[in-house]
């Protein structure tokens, strides 16, 4: 994708350097073409945006699933551990200390 947009970019150059020598009918293509190469750019990073936000979306539900299952793990660690007897430990369901 970066590929193909430093494509459309360098074509973009290329015509815009082209303009200087060019009859009015010729400069008006090229501005045209300069358009559409501007306008696939601007969907190119419209596109780009898009898979990187949904990755960061992936990401964060990862994360969130992580640290669900650990607060399940240490929510079950401490109820174990308060019905041991276990001092410092908090039994989750009523949230007393044991001491």
């Amino acid at each position: 994708m970066i590929k193909r947009t430093l494509t459309i970019v360098a074509a973009a150059s290329a015509f815009a350097l082209g303009m200087a020598a060019c009859t009015e009918a010729e400069q008006q293509e090229t501005e045209a073409n300069a358009e559409q190469a501007g306008d696939a750019i601007g969907d190119a990073a419209a596109e780009a945006g898009e898979v990187i936000e949904s990755g960061a979306m992936s990401a964060a539900n990862a994360i969130e699933e992580g640290a669900g299952n650990l607060a399940n793990e240490l929510e079950e660690n401490q109820a174990e551990a308060a019905a041991e007897g276990r001092e410092g430990a908090v039994n989750p369901a009523t949230g007393e200390r044991v001491e």
